[in-house]
């Protein structure tokens, strides 16, 4: 057995550096914001995942709230499919309200 083989196999029972899952990081930067995803990062378990998560992505206190999700639990659509999933919904107008006037006195919507 080779030296790399040995770091890579690690002691018995041990997940080695290679082998630890992948976890997406998601940021909250204000109240009433949406999360939105930043980058991964590898750890054992969700809760060292975070704790990763924290010190890499919110080194200058950029959010409020940490989302780590594990990869392998994403499922994304391919782009490829998007006539498939979207087109379905623009003959529905109903579900975007432009037809509508807005009172004077509402200033965002």
């Amino acid at each position: 057995m080779t030296s790399k083989e040995r770091q890579m196999k690690g002691k018995k029972g041990q997940i080695t550096g290679k082998e630890w899952p992948l976890y997406e990081v998601f940021i909250r930067s204000k109240n009433g914001l949406a999360h939105k995803h930043v980058g991964s990062v590898h750890a054992t378990d969700s809760t060292t995942a975070l704790e990763a998560a924290r010190d890499v992505y919110t080194r200058r206190q950029e959010g409020i709230s940490l989302w780590v999700v594990p990869s392998r639990e994403i499922t994304a659509s391919d782009p490829e499919d998007e006539g498939m999933l979207f087109e379905p919904a623009k003959d529905k107008i109903y579900r975007h309200p432009t037809f509508y006037k807005i009172p004077k006195d509402v200033e965002y919507m």
